[in-house]
């Protein structure tokens, strides 16, 4: 058989087709890849996920999203999953995707984790997700903003409520952050809802600002921009570890939750998944959570004999988080409702609640002694503390589920029953605010 030039190149070409299709299959194999919705900031993110990627060899993609917005995000893919793990900081984040049905259990190998940090336990009882670190809530500051503006420590979250302090204090909002959210949830626990309530607008009437994001807080303190934030404990932790002039405490009324992984349900990879919670419970992952960027309390007690001195203790330490014992379900129950009343009456009319507090602030300064006056001041700090609805209210499973949006900013749409409850409440509140300005300048004119 002759074989001519144009047989030859067909020939050559079939073979390389078919070498092409024996290798095809290898070379398809990807490397395993864990795609993990997370709202942590980089500095955690990046050290685990590369302390992970060496003990394993899986990569890790981190979906970067706010607590609220992650659950929103795997609410709406749930059909079309392609996430692996959810992990966050709120337990009760949890608890609202455990209810819709979008994670899947998980039983842990590791051992030596305890049940419970402090009164609340470590781990869902039902197995559907594992807590890795805990949790505090607390106030962090600037020591040399404070000593410039010759400021006081605060002690307590009524400190912050002090006329001396306005202006200084900085806050996210529950609604862009879930951390945030546990800590006004915290509150509101440990005092009850009117008086919880009360406290955080008097609180709020001395905000700077409140921040779009719940690392814009200790960025704002770090950098001087304003002197006080309330903020997560690894958040004050990890900036003074860094080297920035902040210090941070544990107030006497807060808790201490567990923060928490879990893997999504119809998760592409779940074995990678496993691995990655079976890393972070690991004696080699508990100990990455001391590293000075992360600065994480761990879940296991073995863990702090490598801790710096100085470092919170949970499992010696049983002041913090003591005071309160922190209901899931109740936090639950009204997640979205908590979120909606602080939008309407802290975050989206921060002004007047401000010109209200300052108005009350200067007016006692003035009245000490003049019973009438107190009495006008007393009248405007009721009209500031004012709730629109109960907590039995609040509570409701059908009231609660009408506020599932969420308002970037006040110009955002919203409609439906959401629009006109929070339509009427605002009308309420900026009259409210408005009317305690009036009352406490004519205390002050007295």
């Amino acid at each position: 058989m002759k074989i001519t030039k144009r047989f030859f190149i067909q020939l050559t070409a079939g073979a390389v087709l078919a070498v092409g299709a024996v290798t095809a299959p290898i070379q398809a194999v990807a490397a395993e890849k864990l795609v993990i919705v997370t709202s942590y900031p980089p500095d955690t993110t990046v050290t685990v996920g590369k302390a992970f990627t060496k003990a394993t060899g899986i990569k890790v993609e981190m979906l970067k999203k706010k607590t609220t917005a992650g659950i929103k995000y795997l609410q709406e893919t749930a059909k079309n999953n392609t996430s692996d793990m959810f992990w966050a900081s709120a337990p009760d984040a949890f608890e609202v995707l455990k209810g819709d049905d979008l994670l899947q259990k998980y039983k842990v190998k590791v051992t030596g984790i305890p049940e419970k940090v402090g009164a609340f336990p470590i781990n869902d009882p039902e197995g559907y997700y594992k807590g890795f670190a805990a949790s505090g809530y607390g106030i962090m500051w600037n020591t040399r903003y404070l000593k410039a503006k010759k400021l006081p420590v605060p002690k307590k979250w009524a400190d912050l409520a002090k006329p001396i302090y306005h202006g200084h204090v900085g806050m996210s909002a529950p609604s862009r952050s879930g951390t945030t959210h546990l800590t006004v949830e915290t509150l509101l626990q440990g005092e009850g809802w009117e008086k919880g309530w009360r406290a955080w607008k008097e609180i709020a009437g001395n905000f700077k600002t409140v921040t779009e994001r719940s690392f814009g807080v200790p960025d704002g303190v770090n950098s001087g921009q304003f002197g006080l934030g309330i903020v997560i404990d690894f958040f004050g932790l990890a900036s003074k570890a860094s080297g920035f002039p902040v210090d941070f405490l544990y107030p006497p009324v807060t808790t201490l939750v567990p923060a928490n992984i879990a893997i999504v349900k119809n998760a592409p990879n779940p074995g990678a998944a496993g691995k990655f919670i079976e890393f972070l419970l690991s004696p080699a992952g508990q100990e990455v959570l001391l590293d000075p960027k992360i600065r994480r309390l761990p879940v296991n007690p073995a863990t702090y004999a490598k801790a710096p001195a100085g470092f919170p203790n949970p499992f010696k330490d049983k002041s913090i988080g003591s005071a309160v014992k922190f209901d899931l379900q109740l936090s639950k129950s009204r997640y979205n409702i908590i979120n909606s009343l602080f939008d309407v009456m802290i975050t989206y009319r921060l002004d007047d609640l401000r010109a209200a507090t300052k108005a009350i602030q200067a007016a006692e300064a003035k009245a000490k002694g003049n019973a009438g006056a107190m009495k006008l001041i007393k009248q405007a700090r009721a009209l500031v503390a004012k709730v629109p609805i109960t907590a039995a209210k609040a509570s409701k499973k059908d009231f609660n589920k009408i506020f599932k949006k969420k308002r970037k900013k006040a110009t955002t749409k919203v409609t439906g029953r959401q629009a006109e409850f929070e339509q009427a409440w605002d009308t309420e509140i900026k009259a409210n605010y408005a009317k305690a300005k009036q009352l406490a300048k004519k205390a002050a004119s007295m």
